[in-house]
């Protein structure tokens, strides 16, 4: 990213299905300042790479994998999000995430601005994946992420 933030999507298809995927953002120690004066960034990118670093970066990972044998209810969900490098941080995601659906997520939460919405130059995603989550997993805290998604069959 211009930032300095980088972006990881790894996905594994079998026979048209999903089969596991990697999502990753790893902020850059500077989003604080494209988050209070985005101009620098698009008027001189050279000099906006100078900044202070006084904020804590921590890296955002959605994971899937629908093999059962690595799947332990609300501990291991099949879609899980995972904040920092902690090991047992597994929250729950409502299914996989296709890469639209990703990229608008990182774009509305850490560089959209009072002035621009790039989320909104995002086109709505036709990749949809089917519910993953269990009943006992949407009792506790969890995450939904796009609003059309493909029911299990």
């Amino acid at each position: 990213m211009l930032d300095g933030a980088l972006i990881y999507l790894s996905y594994r298809f079998v026979n048209g299905d999903i089969c596991e995927h990697s999502l990753c953002f790893f902020p850059s120690p500077d989003l604080e300042l494209f988050q209070n004066d985005p101009e620098l960034y698009t008027s001189d990118e050279i000099y906006a790479d100078v900044v202070a670093r006084n904020i804590v970066p921590f890296p955002i990972r959605f994971d899937f994998n629908n093999d059962e044998t690595r799947f332990v209810e609300i501990h291991h969900p099949y879609s899980h999000l995972t904040l920092g490098q902690y090991a047992n941080c597994r929250i729950p995601v409502c299914s996989p995430l296709g890469p639209l659906t990703f990229g608008a997520f990182i774009l509305r939460n850490f560089y959209n601005t009072a002035l621009r919405k790039f989320s909104e130059d995002i086109p709505s995603g036709a990749l949809l994946f089917e519910n993953t989550i269990t009943a006992k997993e949407r009792e506790i805290s969890h995450i939904v992420l796009g609003v059309q998604v493909r029911p299990r069959q």
